[in-house]
């Protein structure tokens, strides 16, 4: 699959709040660096992480663009709530392999609290 192909997939399975089939779209190793709070290490921590997230805040992903170059994907965001964010997906095999997103933690939790 191409880094578009497999963004749209993960825009699915987000909305959805599918930590398992968001876990299978990472190679075993990879990472996620969610630069506001930091690095999770391996797709079974990834997976914990979504499933921690989508049980304690509500999360929804609308996409604004989603750009390819070479095996980058990158997916820019915004949220029902006016939050907006972007992501870098590393994709190799047809799987991320690395990820780092890019979004304000302070209004992040200060809308969740509304």
């Amino acid at each position: 699959m191409r880094p578009k192909d497999i963004l749209h997939q993960f825009v699915v399975f987000f909305n959805k709040q599918d930590y398992n089939g968001l876990a299978s779209l990472y190679h075993e190793d990879a990472s996620n660096h969610q630069t506001p709070i930091g690095i999770i290490r391996g797709r079974e921590n990834i997976k914990q992480f979504f499933k921690e997230d989508f049980k304690t805040y509500e999360m929804v992903c609308l996409v604004e663009n989603i750009f390819e170059d070479g095996n980058v994907g990158i997916l820019e965001w915004k949220d029902p709530k006016g939050l907006r964010g972007c992501g870098f997906f590393w994709i190799e095999n047809g799987k991320i392999k690395s990820q780092r997103g890019y979004w304000d933690r302070q209004s992040f939790i200060e809308q969740q609290a509304k």
